[in-house]
C-alpha cells in the first residue's frame, strides 16, 4: 500500500469523526433553574428535570422561547439559558395559558402561579401545616402518617413490623 491512499483513508476516518466531536461551545453540564443537567440531553428532556416542570409546561416553554426541541442542552447559549429560567419564574408574562400552571387562582393571591425548583417543594409543605393547623381531613390524614388520597389502608401502606394475616390457634 503506498502512502496516497493511507493519507485518504485517514481523512475519511476524520471526516467521519466530526460528526461525533462536539464543537468548542459545547458544555458536558449546563445549569438550569439550580438543576445540574448533562449536556448529551436534547432541551425538551432537560427542562424536565427541574421539579415543577411537566411535558406539556416544558412544551410551552419551548414553543415561547423558539428553541428546538431536539437541541442538546450542551449547545445552548447563555442568553437562550436564560430565557428558559425567565420562563419558568415568569410564564404569564409570554401568554402561557393558565391551566398549564401548577397553581391556577392561588388561594392566597388568586393569580394564576407557577412554582419550580424549591419554592415548590416550600409550598406543598406550607399547604400541608395549614391543612393540619386548620384540622381538615386530608390535614388529619397527614399528620398521622396515613393515605390522603383514599387509597386502601388494609393490606398496603403499612411500616414497622405489622404482620398481614396470621392463623389463629385452635
Amino acid at each position: 500500500m503506498n502512502k496516497s491512499k493511507k493519507a485518504t483513508v485517514k481523512k475519511d476516518i476524520k471526516n467521519l469523526l466530526q460528526e461525533y466531536i462536539k464543537p468548542e461551545e459545547y458544555r458536558h453540564k449546563v445549569r438550569i433553574h439550580s438543576v445540574d443537567v448533562e449536556g448529551d440531553i436534547q432541551v425538551y428532556y432537560a427542562i424536565q428535570k427541574v421539579k415543577g416542570v411537566g411535558p406539556t409546561f416544558a412544551k410551552a416553554i419551548l414553543e415561547a422561547t423558539n428553541i428546538p426541541a431536539d437541541k442538546l442542552v450542551g449547545l445552548l447559549s447563555d442568553e437562550e439559558i436564560k430565557k428558559i429560567e425567565d420562563v419558568i419564574e415568569k410564564p404569564s408574562k409570554y401568554n402561557i395559558p393558565s391551566w398549564c400552571l401548577n397553581r391556577p387562582r392561588d388561594p392566597e393571591t388568586g393569580k394564576d402561579l407557577h412554582y419550580a425548583g424549591s419554592n415548590l417543594v416550600l409550598r406543598v409543605k406550607r399547604d400541608i401545616e395549614l391543612m393540619i393547623k386548620m384540622g381538615t381531613w386530608k390535614g388529619l390524614r397527614h399528620k398521622l402518617g396515613l393515605k390522603v388520597r383514599g387509597q386502601r389502608t388494609k393490606t398496603t401502606g403499612r411500616k414497622g413490623l405489622t404482620v398481614g394475616v396470621g392463623k389463629k390457634k385452635s
